[in-house]
């Protein structure tokens, strides 16, 4: 198999002057941007974000949307593609899915995280998650927690929309929720 070389070049650029790409689908709710910017206040920029470069000239982003809007300011590493529109597209659409797809090496997981330590709240409780394997639990399903380490809020709606639209919320925020009608 011959696998071709897209990376042109590395370069620094303000984050500012990089383009969104129009076709974006990924959102960042609250959860993910608190422990985003805890990791750059504690380790700084330790992955490049992924670019094209426009007929103007101009870089427009393929994979690094969140850590460019936290950072505005900064000048951060920028991998320039040699991508064209329909394959930056598909490098938009799959990136993300495809690394989602690993499997967790439960052993291997539990003996990294005894040694990572953390100043930032967000990021604790993202360790504390990964050390309970809440984060390898699917989305609907309701985890084994053992009796007296599961916490709880049932909170009275005025009807079904304005339950539906706290789930909803709540679900983006990162809590695991379920609905009950009493």
């Amino acid at each position: 198999m011959s696998i071709r070389q897209r990376i042109v070049e590395l370069v620094w650029v303000p984050a500012q002057e990089l383009k969104p790409h129009p076709l974006n689908w990924r959102s960042h709710p609250p959860k993910q941007r608190q422990v985003l910017k805890a990791l750059l206040e504690e380790i700084g920029y330790a992955d490049a974000l992924l670019a094209r470069r426009l007929p103007d000239g101009s870089l427009q982003l393929i994979d690094g949307h969140l850590r460019a809007q936290l950072t505005p300011q900064e000048k951060v590493p920028v991998l320039v593609l040699d991508l064209d529109e329909q394959e930056a597209n598909k490098l938009l659409a799959t990136l993300d899915p495809v690394a989602a797809m690993a499997q967790a090496d439960e052993e291997k997981l539990q003996q990294l995280l005894q040694g990572v330590q953390t100043q930032h709240q967000a990021i604790r409780q993202l360790l504390e998650e990964l050390s309970g394997s809440e984060s390898m639990v699917e989305p609907d399903s309701v985890p084994e927690v053992p009796v007296g380490q599961l916490y709880q809020i049932l909170v009275e709606c005025a009807d079904e929309e304005e339950q539906r639209r706290l789930y909803e919320r709540l679900r983006e925020e990162g809590y695991q929720c379920r609905v009950l009608t009493l």
